[in-house]
């Protein structure tokens, strides 16, 4: 536990530095990162070999395998968004609500870092480099702890990390990882009020709770996603059902995978069926509802009645719960009683429909005629993200850099004194 406290003194020596650094020079740290990607690959591939095997004979399930496996195309991908977050302007250069008042005391708002983040994370070693990437361009350091699953990955990245800072002229100490397995370590983290300045959780409900209980920090929790689609009675079916496709098959295993679709019941006897004849291709298995159930009796389909929690979970799998509903407020009353905040949407051509379900539903990204899949930091144009928050406070949806930043007034006069 002193180590880990450490570590946190060290990033909190290492954001005072930080703040004197120029943009460039964290650009540097960012395209250095990208070609140490490249250049580590290999190295990082077999480190990752050792954690999926492990996962596999731990009996770790298909969707956590899913997450924890690094692929070339992965990490391409990985090295993509860290480019695209150095092409993103500094954010700290920005002011904003400038005015200047009668007497000439000129005001404005500028954006400051947060401070040290600490990130506590499961599974997904790729997200070791959106972390560093984005607290490093905002002018923050960070202190990781990584799941035990994941342990010789996140080496491997922490390597890459070390290495892009040391050649940028950075402080080493500004992206630290938590080298442990032991829980006391996430707990030590979860204690260092006096240098963390804020905790990030990514993982299960579990690890939410417990940082939510435990930390003596303020912490940002979401990525927990049970995620919506409602069909009115106008939508396009074709169109539609290519939309509900992309939103559970095309990646089952992460939060803003769909789980949920609302059908409207004067066209249940022609969309559910049509879903399920659509989507038992791929492998979806359904758990509907009553008033769902007859019309989803399609030959060789996995099929179920719903049980009591099935609406309540987040699948993170081929597997999709169909209800049907009388209306838009019926709708609205599912998602209140079953969401999680995350990503809730409908398919209509109606916009007065589309505007009361986008105006209604509070989730933190709500959509109208899309695939709930774009919640995303990458796909809603920030490069990367380090959290999709669910909360009201700080920030909401996906964390870039602007939400890795606060703000501190600017007052400048010619030695005015207040009357």
């Amino acid at each position: 536990m002193s180590q880990v406290r450490d570590q946190a003194a060290a990033a909190r020596t290492a954001f005072r530095a930080l703040r004197t650094s120029s943009g460039e020079q964290r650009n540097g740290f960012l395209l250095a990162m990208a070609a140490e990607l490249e250049a580590q690959r290999p190295a990082i591939l077999a480190a990752n070999a050792i954690d999926v095997a492990r996962g596999v004979d731990d009996g770790l399930a298909t969707a956590m395998v899913d997450r924890l496996t690094l692929t070339p195309v992965r990490l391409q991908a990985i090295a993509r968004d860290v480019l695209a977050v150095a092409a993103m302007p500094d954010p700290l250069s920005e002011r904003f609500d400038a005015f200047e008042r009668s007497d000439g005391l000129r005001l404005h708002k500028r954006r400051v870092p947060l401070g040290v983040l600490g990130v506590i994370f499961e599974s997904r070693p790729n997200v070791a480099i959106d972390i560093a990437a984005l607290a490093i361009k905002s002018g923050n350091t960070a202190v990781m702890r990584g799941g035990k699953e994941a342990q010789h990955s996140n080496r491997a990245f922490a390597s890459v990390i070390c290495s892009a800072l040391a050649a940028a002229g950075l402080p080493v100490a500004a992206v630290a990882l938590i080298d442990s397995t032991d829980r006391d370590d996430t707990l030590a983290l979860l204690r260092c009020d006096e240098s963390v300045d804020l905790i990030i959780p990514r993982g299960g409900a579990g690890l939410h709770a417990y940082c939510r209980r435990e930390s003596r920090i303020p912490v940002i929790t979401g990525g927990i996603g049970i995620c919506h689609l409602y069909i009115a009675a106008d939508a396009d079916l074709e169109a539609g059902l290519k939309v509900i496709q992309n939103a559970k098959v095309q990646r089952p295993t992460v939060c803003n995978a769909l789980d949920t679709v609302l059908v409207q019941r004067e066209v249940a006897a022609r969309w559910v069926p049509a879903i399920v004849g659509r989507l038992m291709q791929d492998g979806v298995r359904f758990r509907c509802d009553p008033d769902a159930l007859p019309w989803a009796d399609v030959g060789g389909a996995d099929v179920q009645p719903a049980g009591s929690e099935d609406f309540d979970t987040e699948w993170l799998s081929l597997t999709l719960g169909i209800a049907v509903v009388d209306s838009l407020q019926a709708a609205i009353a599912h998602i209140e009683a079953h969401s999680t905040g995350h990503s809730d949407g409908i398919l209509t051509a109606d916009p007065d429909l589309a505007n009361a379900f986008l105006a209604q539903v509070d989730s933190a990204a709500v959509y109208w005629n899309a695939s709930t899949r774009f919640t995303d930091g990458s796909e809603m144009g920030l490069g990367a993200e380090v959290a999709v928050s669910t909360q009201r406070l700080h920030a909401r949806g996906p964390m870039g850099l602007r939400e890795l930043t606060s703000y501190k007034w600017v007052v400048e006069g010619a030695y005015h004194a207040r009357a």
